[in-house]
């Protein structure tokens, strides 16, 4: 395949796309990624891409070119998951999102260039909700922390163990969709525990479970 072929192909995908080298240098940017960051393609080519995203990753580290490498695999053709990851990028508004990255490395044999493809997805509202999750646990174990030694009245029913482990999990943190790979159940399976959790100890939101189960000694 040569390059202007790829470039073309990435033109019809619906996520946004571009190419960089190895040092960074930004050699196409398709449509949809126009609309998701705001530059326009006459803006970018041939301009560094950390200049333009200023990317960073979870620990809030340089991600793209000049940072740590995203895990890659040739464009060979061959079927399977490509590897991804989050990232915070700046859009040309100068706010800043989170987008799904997954990276496709392409050899070109004629000329022994080497490019790297990248398909990204808007995830931030999904981002947001996490931290404003994670924000809320925090806030609850705080209030734990800070609870009188109130006597730690047992649940109206016992829970069972995939019960506890739910709580716990949701207690360390993690989201729904996370717990859910974890424990091997389904989303509406997960939904189900967390009713009869809520009927248990006789609570109305995730939090307030999460809350009254640790106030109980009932999870760590």
């Amino acid at each position: 395949m040569l390059e202007t072929e790829l470039f073309a192909l990435l033109e019809q995908t619906a996520d946004a796309a571009y190419t960089v080298t190895e040092g960074g240098e930004i050699c196409s940017w398709n449509r949809a990624a126009e609309r998701l960051f705001g530059y326009s393609a006459s803006e970018v080519l041939h301009r560094n891409i950390d200049e333009v995203l200023e990317a960073r990753d979870t620990l809030g580290t340089s991600a793209l070119a000049g940072g740590s490498e995203a895990a890659t695999r040739r464009w060979d053709g061959t079927s399977g998951g490509i590897p991804n990851f989050d990232l915070e990028v700046r859009t040309r508004s100068r706010g800043r999102i989170w987008v799904n990255v997954s990276t496709i490395v392409f050899d070109n044999q004629r000329t022994g260039r080497r490019l790297f493809v990248r398909l990204e997805r808007d995830v931030d509202q999904r981002r947001r909700n996490e931290e404003r999750f994670y924000r809320m646990v925090d806030v609850a174990r705080h209030l734990v922390a800070l609870a009188d030694d109130e006597p730690h009245h047992a649940p109206v029913e016992p829970l069972s163990e995939q019960e506890r482990r739910i709580l716990k999990l949701f207690a360390e943190g993690r989201n729904s969709a996370t717990i859910a790979r974890k424990l091997s159940i389904s989303a509406q399976t997960l939904r189900n525990h967390l009713h009869h959790i809520n009927r248990k100890l006789r609570t109305h939101t995730r939090l307030e479970a999460v809350t009254h189960a640790q106030q109980r000694g009932l999870i760590d």
